[in-house]
C-alpha cells in the first residue's frame, strides 16, 4: 500500500481521497482534483460512478464525474411544450374561432355595428347644431332615439353572439371590459330617453346626457375597434406562409 510504504503521506492519502469523493458531487461536476488511492478507495469511488485513469497500485490520478441520471426524471426525458401554452393569451381558442366563424349572428353583429357608427355621426352634428342655434331639436330628438334603438338591438344580439361563442350570454373573458363599458353606454342612453319620454329637465339637460352617452359610446367602439384588430393578427399568425419557390 501507498500509505504503508511512505507513512509520512499518509494525511495526504485521505485528504486527496475526500477531494476526490467531493468532485463526485454535482456541486462539484466541473472540479477536477488530484489525488492517491489505493485498490479498495479505486473500487469504493468507482461505485459512486467516478471514472479514473489510474492503475490498483495507488498511484496519482484525476477524477472526472460521469454524467449522473436524474432520480426525478427518467433518462432521455426532454420537456415537453403543449399546443394550450402557445394560445394561453389567444383571443379566441380554435373550437371558439370556428363557431364565430359560423355563426349567422357574426354577420349580424359586422352590419350594425358600422350603421350604428353612421347614426351616431349624423345625429351628433344634429345635437351639436341644436345646442348652438337652439333649433331643429326634434329632428336632434329623433336621431337620439334612433341610435338608441340600434344600440338596443346591438347589445341584445351582441349578448347572443356571445353566447353562441363563448357560452355565456355577457362578460366572456375576451370581451370582458367591452360588455362593462356597454353597460355604461346603455345606461346613458336608457337615462336619455327617461328624461326625454318623463319630460326631466331642460333640452340642454337631456341633450347633455345624450352627449356623455356618446363619448362613452366612442370609448367602446375603440375598445371592439382594438379587439378587432388583435382577432386579426392573430388569424394572420396562424396563416401558414406560402413557400417560396426555389429557382430551377
Amino acid at each position: 500500500m501507498v500509505a504503508e510504504r511512505h507513512p509520512s503521506l499518509q494525511p495526504a492519502v485521505w485528504r486527496y481521497s475526500l477531494l476526490g469523493i467531493f468532485a463526485s458531487f454535482p456541486l462539484y461536476s466541473n472540479f477536477d482534483c488530484p489525488t492517491f488511492y489505493t485498490s479498495k478507495k479505486i473500487d469504493t469511488v468507482r461505485q459512486m460512478g467516478v471514472s479514473n485513469g489510474s492503475d490498483s497500485k495507488g498511484k496519482i490520478l484525476h477524477m472526472t464525474r460521469q454524467d449522473h441520471v436524474s432520480p426525478v426524471e427518467p433518462a432521455g426525458a426532454t420537456p415537453q411544450v403543449t399546443t394550450d401554452q402557445g394560445n394561453k393569451g389567444a383571443l379566441y381558442s380554435t373550437e371558439e374561432r370556428k363557431r364565430r366563424d359560423e355563426s349567422v349572428w357574426t354577420m349580424v353583429q359586422g352590419v350594425l355595428a358600422p350603421l350604428q357608427f353612421v347614426v351616431f355621426i349624423v345625429s351628433f352634428g344634429l345635437v351639436v347644431r341644436t345646442l348652438g342655434t337652439g333649433e331643429g331639436a326634434w329632428v336632434a330628438d329623433t336621431s337620439i332615439v334612433l341610435k338608441t334603438i340600434i344600440l338596443y338591438t346591438i347589445m341584445v344580439t351582441g349578448s347572443i353572439w356571445e353566447k353562441v361563442v363563448f357560452g355565456k350570454w355577457l362578460f366572456a373573458p375576451a370581451f370582458f371590459w367591452e360588455d362593462v363599458f356597454s353597460m355604461l353606454v346603455l345606461a346613458l342612453h336608457t337615462a336619455y330617453l327617461v328624461m326625454l319620454f318623463a319630460g326631466i329637465g331642460s333640452l340642454e339637460a337631456r341633450l347633455g346626457v345624450a352627449l356623455a352617452g356618446y363619448a362613452a359610446y366612442v370609448i367602446n367602439a375603440g375598445q371592439f375597434l382594438w379587439k378587432l384588430r388583435v382577432a386579426r393578427l392573430e388569424a394572420t399568425s396562424r396563416t401558414p406562409k406560402a413557400a417560396k419557390a426555389v429557382p430551377a
